[in-house]
């Protein structure tokens, strides 16, 4: 079965599908509200994110010290990606990145 990727207005859906208009119909499912503004099928059949991508490259537990930022601000997005700059020496965009993705995931 094809995997495709779903661009909404408001969402990014990466799903299983028997075809286009099996793949609208998950969109439309979950999210009925939202215009589907792209869709692709992946050449394969397995979705990859790049760490290079998201600035993840260093050795340390970068997502460790990040949840760790977070749990010091008590979920307060502002304040730890100040303190994980502060911690890690990192850049805004990439502290905003890391933080925002250790969120995601429900640090």
């Amino acid at each position: 079965m094809p995997l495709y990727e779903i661009e909404t207005d408001s969402h990014i859906i990466i799903t299983w599908a028997s075809d286009e208009p099996a793949a609208r119909e998950v969109v439309k499912e979950a999210y009925s509200e939202d215009a589907v503004i792209r869709m692709t099928k992946r050449p394969r059949d397995t979705w990859v994110i790049s760490k290079g991508v998201l600035g993840l490259t260093s050795r340390m537990d970068i997502c460790g010290v990040a949840r760790e930022c977070l749990s010091k601000s008590s979920g307060d997005k502002l304040h730890a990606i100040r303190l994980y700059m502060h911690e890690t020496g990192s850049d805004l965009e990439k502290a905003r990145k890391v933080i925002e993705s250790n969120m995601v995931m429900g640090w």
